[in-house]
């Protein structure tokens, strides 16, 4: 049987551990709620850009844009956006396992051939392919000391820049997309070139639409294209903080309920550890009177 002085404190350190979670979980849920009025606030315009470009894309052919011309993917970037801190469950993970499985189905011969380099946007998968030798490219988990449009289009402006370099071909993100704080989706998009639109089915709508282009095709090609491809970013971004966010509240619920049935199991073990010592106790008692009256 457990020593009583054991268990009272094993009981002790649940329940501190036990408020810890409950005061991790309302913390997230306050953080949750700004990071979802924002990614809720801007995915609207973001669908409706990426749209409107993935149509226009089809009559920008021979562009000179160099961010919607299709090249071999000898050279391929992978940005994985994930969080500075753990106790979200399997959300890191998740984003880790997902850019693993992109990078061995489809670009598995760049990475023998060194061709394969990380952006992160987290310090979890940072640390994660830094120990791994990866081309880890800069570090930009400070963003998320100041998560503005502003911030995130300095780490969209130097992929831009390589990819006009030729420093890589293909750029693909990887995050997790919010749909409510219990359910996160993990998504792959493609961040350049600019995708094209998909080909729509048998009496639906054509893909590509008719836009009059004012004032210029020139002018759409040098701002709104660009822009676009901040905002995709922006958004992913978005995305995965409320992700995060939904992830760790979960979690640390989780936490705190299974503390709550450890409390139980502990309780029950304290209360018969007591019951045991109680009744050696009395037959010591019984016995020592029995000698004295023998």
């Amino acid at each position: 049987m457990a020593n009583l002085k054991e268990v009272r404190n094993r009981i002790a350190s649940v329940q501190s551990t036990q408020q810890i979670t409950k005061a991790m979980k309302m913390v997230s849920a306050a953080k949750l709620k700004r990071a979802t009025n924002a990614i809720i606030a801007l995915r609207p315009y973001a669908t409706k850009l990426k749209e409107i470009l993935e149509n226009l894309s089809a009559s920008l052919e021979g562009s000179s844009s160099p961010f919607i011309q299709e090249r071999e993917p000898n050279k391929v970037l992978i940005v994985t956006v994930s969080s500075n801190r753990g106790l979200a469950g399997a959300f890191n993970m998740n984003v880790i396992k997902a850019a693993n499985n992109l990078i061995a189905e489809k670009y598995s011969e760049q990475l023998k051939n060194g061709n394969v380099s990380i952006i992160s946007i987290g310090k979890k998968t940072q640390d994660f392919y830094e120990k791994r030798k990866y081309n880890v490219i800069g570090n930009n988990n400070e963003v998320y000391s100041a998560l503005t449009f502003e911030n995130v289009t300095k780490i969209t402006d130097a992929i831009m820049a390589g990819f006009i370099k030729g420093d890589f071909d293909k750029v693909e993100v990887v995050y997790n997309r919010f749909r409510n704080a219990a359910v996160q989706f993990i998504t792959t998009e493609q961040l350049l070139p600019l995708p094209k639109a998909e080909p729509i089915a048998t009496n639906a709508k054509a893909a590509n639409v008719d836009y009059i282009l004012e004032p210029s095709q020139e002018e759409i090609v040098a701002q709104l294209i660009p822009k676009s491809i901040k905002i995709q970013l922006y958004k992913a971004v978005l995305d995965s903080h409320a992700s995060e966010h939904g992830a760790r509240m979960t979690s640390m619920d989780k936490a705190t309920e299974n503390a709550g049935e450890l409390l139980k199991a502990l309780k029950l073990s304290y209360n018969q550890a007591r019951q045991a010592a109680i009744t050696t106790e009395l037959t010591e008692i019984v016995s020592g009177a029995a000698a004295l009256n023998g």
